[in-house]
Formats: C-alpha cells, sequence, structure tokens
C-alpha cells in the first residue's frame, strides 16, 4: 500500500463464512492483522454456516454481508427475511454494518431500506459493469 501510496481505508477485504470456520484462529489473526494496519473488512456469505452468530462476538470485521440466498427471496419467503432482519439487527448490536447481497428489485431495496441494512449489492443497485484499464470500475460503479 505505501509503495503505491494506498490509502488503507479504501482497502476492503471480504473473507468468507466458510474459510472464517475452516481456520478460526488464523482468520481472526488475519483480520486483525488487516484492521491494524487500518484496512476494512467483510465477513462474506454470513448466515450460511451452522455456527454464525457463536463467533461473530470473537471477531472484529467491519461489515456483514448478508448472503443473497436469504435477500433475494426474502419478499416471498417468511424464513428468509427474518434470517436477514435478525443478522442485520445482530451486527448493527456489535456496531457492525450490514451488506444486503443479490439486491435484485426495488421492492426488495425498499424492504431492505425499512429494516435498515446499510448497504445493498445487486441489479437493483448497479448493473455489473466491464472493468477498464488497471482494475477500476467505469464510473458510476462501485
Amino acid at each position: 500500500m505505501e509503495a503505491h501510496s494506498l490509502d488503507p481505508s479504501s482497502v476492503g477485504f471480504e473473507i468468507t463464512e466458510t474459510a472464517t470456520i475452516a481456520d478460526f484462529d488464523c482468520a481472526r489473526e488475519l483480520i486483525d492483522a488487516l484492521r491494524r494496519h487500518g484496512c476494512r473488512v467483510a465477513l462474506d456469505d454470513f448466515g450460511t454456516g451452522m455456527s454464525s452468530f457463536s463467533y461473530l462476538k470473537s471477531l472484529e470485521v467491519d461489515f456483514i454481508k448478508i448472503d443473497g440466498s436469504f435477500v433475494r427471496n426474502m419478499l416471498e419467503e417468511p424464513m428468509n427475511a427474518a434470517i436477514v432482519e435478525a443478522v442485520n439487527r445482530i451486527a448493527h448490536i456489535s456496531g457492525i454494518r450490514t451488506i444486503a447481497e443479490f439486491v435484485e428489485n426495488g421492492a426488495v431495496m425498499q424492504r431492505l431500506r425499512k429494516i435498515g441494512v446499510d448497504f445493498a449489492q445487486g441489479w437493483a443497485v448497479e448493473v455489473p459493469q466491464p472493468m477498464t484499464g488497471r482494475g477500476e470500475a467505469k464510473s458510476g460503479a462501485q
């Protein structure tokens, strides 16, 4: 980051819940090291593991990405909506911001706003954009 004059706070890493569970101690060390350097860390695909909530208190991450398998059908499936709400509430109690994956339409986006989810990814936000130049997204995509 120093060699390329990158502000560490503008660099984010995503670690999947599955990888975290596979070697919890190693994942915690990596997350701690990244955060000490000023980077942000997201726990991706949250909610898919059997012990999601039990280890959340032991990980200092900046974001929880709510798995798209729950978000995508949350309007038709009450259990999925309840899971999204629970993950969002637990994350916020822990001081962690939330990101919903697979937000594919305005109705889901509106429901997520009502629940209080912080960020969204998906077609309702922006269509996928091709990469240009040196890894930068085309204007309008983030």
